[in-house]
């Protein structure tokens, strides 16, 4: 008999300007990582890029990283795009999105049968509590936790003490040692699941966008799909990396004013 397990949604957020085949291989790194636990079964995986709001330089219009990023996982069975924060007028919190991920999730859960075929096509039993939805990342983004005036505390409390971080090893990075000296992640460090990737791969949106502008070869970095996407809407020249150039993040005006405003 099947030992029962709690289902698991994994959200990656981020620009994905352009998604790499490093996005999409996060989703079966933690996949396998997370089956390894025995205790959950994944069920599925969302993309969620961010909205033209973020301010962030060289962030090409949403439109075109949504329709890359559905290209590349054309060959997914199981990781999804999802439009909602890229649709929204304004940079959207992480917490905010989770929440918004979550409450469908639940809903949708409500309809579902209480099984589910893993990769082999074997029907996995899946406990009767409600799923849960955890943060996919990379190791670089337990270092913007550091960073001043770009998280409000408590949704970095709400991120990691809630839902939970699948965190995966990223070059020279130590996530150990990232846990190890903030207080809120060593405290909640049972919600947070490191992963090792053996098989390096240091592929960057932001090498792959260097690349392209000056007109240099990145096959086998990304999917040939979204190259041809790209070469067909001539993005990531020189003039697309100077979009936003000289503005502020977002996140930090927005918490810049939320401070004054307390």
């Amino acid at each position: 008999m099947a030992s029962r397990r709690v289902p698991l949604v994994l959200l990656a957020c981020g620009s994905f300007n352009p998604i790499t085949n490093q996005h999409m291989r996060l989703f079966e790194l933690a996949r396998d990582h997370m089956h390894s636990t025995g205790q959950y079964q994944v069920v599925g995986g969302i993309v969620s890029p961010v909205s033209d709001g973020y301010g962030k330089q060289g962030l090409v219009l949403a439109k075109h990283r949504i329709a890359m990023a559905k290209l590349a996982l054309r060959s997914s069975n199981w990781v999804t795009v999802d439009e909602w924060e890229s649709q929204q007028p304004d940079w959207t919190e992480t917490a905010v999105t989770m929440r918004y991920h979550y409450g469908r999730i639940l809903k949708e859960y409500e309809q579902s049968t209480g099984t589910h075929n893993d990769s082999s096509g074997n029907t996995v039993a899946l406990s009767s509590s409600c799923p849960q939805l955890k943060l996919l990342c990379g190791a670089d983004f337990l270092e913007t936790f550091k960073i001043p005036g770009l998280w409000q505390d408590d949704h970095v409390e709400e991120v990691v003490a809630h839902f939970g971080l699948v965190c995966v090893s990223r070059g020279g990075l130590e996530p150990e040692r990232a846990v190890h000296v903030s207080d809120t992640l060593s405290r909640h460090r049972g919600n947070i699941f490191l992963v090792r990737e053996w098989v390096r791969n240091e592929t960057s949106a932001t090498e792959v966008r260097r690349a392209l502008r000056r007109d240099l070869s990145v096959k086998y970095l990304i999917p040939d799909s979204v190259i041809e996407y790209i070469h067909q809407h001539n993005l990531y020249t020189q003039d697309s990396e100077r979009i936003n150039k000289g503005t502020v993040l977002r996140p930090l005006v927005k918490q810049a004013v939320e401070s004054l405003d307390d």
